[in-house]
């Protein structure tokens, strides 16, 4: 899943799904909370492939994993391709209005549009994309 889409959630908490983050998420995914301030989205098959890896993890790793499967939402497209975003995803976040959705290779991220542009202007600087690249050996 690539690119930046800006979207705005809509007074119920419905947000549009770009048509080729939908080709890759599928009719229906899950949401969640992420490690970062946003939230992210996963295809059916992405989502039972980390519930395989945690479910052979020993219960006191499987444990550590409760907060991504507690606050995870099944979300199904609509006619017009939106997907409802509980309000309380949307808290955790900060998802109030704008918003960047974002193609983050095997998922999907969804920031506050604000927060992704500070942390997008970082992460794109020529300095950092030299570190990472050589973090990386790529």
């Amino acid at each position: 899943m690539t690119g930046v889409y800006n979207h705005t959630i809509d007074t119920k908490g419905r947000l549009f799904i770009p048509a080729r983050l939908r080709e890759d998420l599928g009719e229906v995914f899950y949401v969640t909370i992420a490690i970062q301030p946003c939230l992210t989205a996963y295809s059916l098959s992405e989502w039972e492939a980390m519930k395989a890896e945690v479910g052979a993890m020993p219960r006191s790793k499987q444990i550590k994993m409760r907060p991504l499967f507690a606050h995870a939402a099944r979300c199904e497209l609509d006619g017009q391709g939106r997907i409802l975003i509980p309000q309380t995803l949307r808290e955790k976040v900060g998802l109030t209005k704008n918003v960047a959705v974002v193609g983050s290779g095997l998922y999907t991220e969804i920031w506050d549009a604000d927060a992704w542009a500070e942390i997008d202007e970082a992460e794109t600087s020529p300095e950092n994309m030299a570190k990472v690249f050589e973090e990386l050996d790529f």
